[in-house]
């Protein structure tokens, strides 16, 4: 029981995730169906074919990524008869991996969450007009720092840490002068790199408020189930289980911090030693690496990946 499945965020997508997966294994197809009928558009060619700035639009790249992450799970339970309830102590997700998390442990349909995600990310791409937010990794310092140098570079702007992803890596995010601002002090501070990331919003950060409000509106519409095994919630960074709380959380997430690195080290205080990525790309195990001492990790996204796992289990 001392297992944590983890779902990762926006950045992770390529073009071609989760086709091998598709084309091998009828119930991975059934989920690509499932969004594309959700969403009306066939976001699953998207996926496969791409263009690559296609995918990555926010509006896309969430339930996208969301897509992926449950094909496999799908997968995960079909192939290698896991049982969420038997086998997890725990489900997580960094930001938008956090619904995966969710429609992975039933708290919501994969349909619903493939709205939430495509109302979450036209929301939060049409919270600020393009140029005005910006979003700065902050590499080399840790959080409390981060923090500081976030408030100093505020001015009478927004500038907030946006991720706390661990290992000495903070994102910062709000109105672009002021993240500059932020980039130009953490380098005094002894910042190892500090820079503007290619973003298209500032995510995580009180500019993102209009959208918290479209998702406070669509969340309360949908049917939301307690989750079979607990979630660990971004903006607590402690388990949640009752389906009011999760949703209140959903909301703060929209303009609070993730907080990956505590997320983990909560999981890890709680006897959590083995965490599987779940989905597209291997960036979460990497930080799980540099946070949990001790914690093992592994990428799950593939058939190969599938059959690993169930080999594993197997012994």
């Amino acid at each position: 029981m001392a297992v944590a499945f983890v779902f990762p965020g926006q950045g992770s997508q390529t073009v071609g995730m989760g086709k091998a997966l598709g084309e091998q294994f009828a119930v991975a197809r059934d989920v690509f169906n499932e969004v594309d009928d959700a969403l009306g558009a066939k976001l699953s060619t998207i996926i496969f074919e791409g263009p690559q700035e296609t995918l990555t639009l926010t509006e896309n790249a969430q339930p996208a990524l969301m897509a992926v992450s449950l094909a496999v799970f799908r997968v995960l339970q079909t192939e290698a008869g896991l049982d969420l309830k038997r086998d997890a102590q725990f489900v997580a997700g960094h930001s938008l991996g956090e619904y995966s998390a969710l429609a992975a442990a039933g708290t919501f349909s994969i349909a619903d969450a493939a709205r939430l995600l495509r109302t979450r990310g036209q929301a939060m791409q049409k919270a600020v007009p393009v140029g005005v937010g910006a979003m700065a990794a902050l590499l080399g310092l840790e959080f409390d720092a981060a923090v500081a140098v976030a408030k100093e570079a505020g001015q009478g702007q927004i500038c907030q840490a946006a991720n706390d992803n661990g290992g000495g890596q903070v994102v910062v995010s709000g109105d672009k002068a002021a993240v500059e601002r932020a980039v130009d002090i953490a380098k005094s501070k002894g910042a190892k790199r500090a820079m503007i990331l290619p973003v298209s919003a500032p995510f995580h950060c009180a500019l993102m408020q209009p959208a918290a409000d479209v998702m406070a509106q669509a969340l309360s519409l949908v049917k939301v189930n307690a989750p079979a095994v607990p979630v660990v919630s971004n903006v607590k960074a402690s388990a949640l289980s009752e389906p009011a709380e999760i949703v209140k959380a959903l909301v703060a997430q929209v303009t609070g911090t993730v907080r990956w690195r505590e997320s983990v080290a909560y999981m890890a205080a709680h006897g959590t030693k083995n965490f599987y990525e779940v989905g597209a790309g291997k960036v979460l195990s990497g930080l799980i690496k540099r946070i949990a001492d001790g914690a093992t990790t592994a990428a799950i996204g593939t058939p190969d990946d599938i059959a690993a796992f169930k080999a594993g289990r197997d012994n």
